[in-house]
C-alpha cells in the first residue's frame, strides 16, 4: 500500500488491485487513529471516518489532483505502483 502523498498529518494511500474493495476509484486517508476510504469522483466517504477538518482538506486535495489520481488508480488496478502526488 504505497503512500502517494502526505500533508497536515494526513497520509494518503492507494492500494494495489483494490478494485474489489469498493468497486469505485478511491483513496485511503489516515489521520491519527482515523481512517477513511474516499471516492475520487465526488469526495464522498465510502467507509470509515476522518475528523471534519481533515476530510475537507482531503476533499480539496482530490479536487486539485483528480486527473493525477485517476491515472494512479489505473496504474494500481493493473498492479503497478502509483506515482507520488504533490501535497496540499
Amino acid at each position: 500500500m504505497p503512500i502517494i502523498s502526505m500533508f497536515y498529518g494526513v497520509i494518503i494511500r492507494m492500494y494495489l488491485l483494490d478494485e474489489q474493495h469498493h468497486h469505485l476509484p478511491h483513496i485511503h486517508a489516515k489521520y491519527a487513529e482515523f481512517e477513511a476510504s474516499i471516492n475520487l469522483s465526488d469526495g464522498d466517504v465510502l467507509a470509515g471516518e476522518l475528523p471534519r477538518k481533515q476530510l475537507r482538506l482531503v476533499q480539496a486535495w482530490i479536487e486539485l489532483h483528480r486527473d493525477e489520481l485517476m491515472a494512479d488508480w489505473e496504474l494500481a488496478r493493473s498492479g503497478e505502483l502509483p506515482y507520488k502526488i504533490a501535497p496540499l
